[in-house]
């Protein structure tokens, strides 16, 4: 007689291109994030929450390059037949919400919302197909004032977090200032803005290759074409000589100041309509910027910011990290860009048919934190919680007792809920917890009305450290009253 063969048991793995997030990650981004909604809340935007998923109609398709099913998106066919997908982003979402409740939100509506996305894209090194986006917008307001807003917004948020001024920068350039070189280079017609178009994005990838290619690996690209190191060939824009070096004039032309850069900018665009009026936008901007106190030490005006999703229509800006680190290679590199944004007047349009200014940034979370782990301003070991040690099982009710008037002081703790019966094992747990003190009373102690608190931080500083004659100094364990429980894990915390 043949035997049943058992049930195959799942395989116990995260899916490809996702990741778990433990304890210790989850409270550090956390710590970060309350800090930037300070800021936020601070300039009078208000949290917003949408949904996880959207209707792929309302996401629409702004995901750029992407060679993946649904274009990029996590989709899936309802029950009804609407096809429904996970958000790519916040800006989207948003963008649906402005205009289904435009008749109850204020205008302009300034919010910022924080929370996982989801890209159907190949996975790779450090790339997840899950992770956290921290997002800040406001909709309805054509001035660029809010454009300004927004960058010093960014900028006192990431000193708030634990980036000094000095190492990092925020570059802001122009859409319609692009354009208008585009336009003098002879790759943009106003009158039929999807002639070129091809050429256009060459060009824009070009400029933006601009540090990892330098200036010959761009002209190659902007010509008719290049090949790299392992001899792929990569097609060109096609551009003359001539038309080239107006683009490679735009990318050259930061100055020292602000006032500068925005005077070399418009002798470049010349007589564009469009090229003109990004650049008194920019001229604006930085006025604006000059005013409020944010110099060049922490916002610049910068050609070299192109940002590449298709939707904005105006002032663009990038957060980027000027302190170096080394790759997985021991090589030194800059950290590089930790945010970007801009202004995307068209978006909501999709769904009301009329245009509606609307500008953002967004935070990449996890980047962010790599940042400030690389600086040394999180990834501490967490002190982990109290842990009161059952020494006899007929007795929970008493080391719950302990537990509670720790937790109504402040404090954190815990009791030992596994089998009591080894108690080296309860120690070996509260080291696993990263505790720093456990708290011991067996029966003697009960009788005495006393418990014994053991210092497993210096206990653990001694054993490696420390001769015995330290250790007689340096007690790393102390009897206490009952009574004097709190008071006296509060003092040796405080140690």
């Amino acid at each position: 007689m043949s035997q049943d063969k058992s049930q195959r048991r799942p395989r116990a793995e995260t899916p490809k291109g996702f990741r778990d997030y433990f304890g210790a990650e989850v409270t550090e981004r956390k710590a970060m994030l309350d800090k930037v909604a300070e800021v936020y809340h601070r300039y009078g935007f208000d949290p917003l929450e949408t949904s996880g998923v959207e209707t792929v109609e309302a996401l629409g398709k702004f995901l750029p390059d992407v060679d993946r099913p649904n274009e990029g998106v996590f989709a899936w066919q309802d029950e009804d037949a609407d096809w429904l997908a996970l958000r790519y982003d916040l800006t989207a979402p948003l963008a649906r919400v402005a205009a289904q409740y435009r008749n109850d939100l204020p205008s302009p509506y300034r919010r910022y919302a924080m929370g996982p996305v989801w890209r159907n894209e190949k996975p790779g090194p450090g790339r997840f197909r899950q992770f956290y986006q921290c997002d800040a917008d406001t909709v309805g307001a054509p001035s660029v004032a809010a454009d300004a807003e927004i960058c010093a917004m960014l900028s006192d948020a990431l000193e708030v977090v634990g980036i000094p001024r000095g190492d990092y920068i925020v570059r802001v350039n122009n859409r319609k200032v692009l354009n208008g070189v585009m336009e003098v280079a002879g790759v943009l017609d106003p009158a039929d803005p999807s002639k070129f178009e091809a050429e256009r994005g060459i060009v824009l990838r070009a400029i933006d290759k601009i540090d990892r290619l330098g200036e010959g690996g761009v002209r190659a690209l902007l010509g008719e074409g290049r090949k790299d190191e392992s001899g792929d060939f990569t097609k060109g824009a096609g551009l003359g000589a001539e038309q080239a070096e107006v683009v490679m004039a735009f990318m050259a032309a930061r100055r020292d100041s602000g006032a500068e850069t925005v005077a070399a900018l418009r002798a470049l665009v010349g007589a564009s309509v469009i090229g003109g009026e990004g650049v008194a936008e920019l001229e604006t901007i930085a006025e604006l910027l000059d005013r409020q106190g944010y110099g060049a030490d922490r916002i610049v005006i910068d050609p070299g910011v192109v940002r590449g999703l298709g939707y904005y229509t105006g002032p663009v800006f990038e957060a980027e990290l000027t302190f170096e680190i080394l790759d997985e290679k021991g090589r030194k590199r800059q950290f590089g860009s930790v945010a970007g944004g801009g202004r995307y007047d068209d978006l909501v349009k999709r769904f009301t048919g009329q245009s509606v200014p609307a500008t953002g940034v967004s935070i990449g979370v996890d980047r962010l934190l790599a940042a400030l782990r690389a600086k040394g301003r999180v990834g501490d070991q967490a002190a982990g919680p109290v842990v009161v040690t059952v020494m006899d099982r007929d007795r929970m009710a008493d080391y719950l007792g302990m537990v509670a008037d720790l937790r109504n002081a402040g404090l954190r703790a815990e009791v030992y809920l596994g089998n009591p019966k080894n108690f080296g094992n309860q120690l070996k747990y509260a080291d696993k917890r990263g505790s720093p003190v456990a708290v011991i009373q067996g029966g003697n102690e009960a009788e005495k009305g006393v418990v014994i608190l053991k210092d497993l931080v210096l206990g653990a500083q001694i054993a490696q450290n420390a001769t015995l004659e330290e250790w007689k100094d340096r007690p790393a364990q102390v009897e206490v009253a009952r009574g004097d429980l709190v008071a006296a894990v509060r003092k040796m915390l405080g140690k």
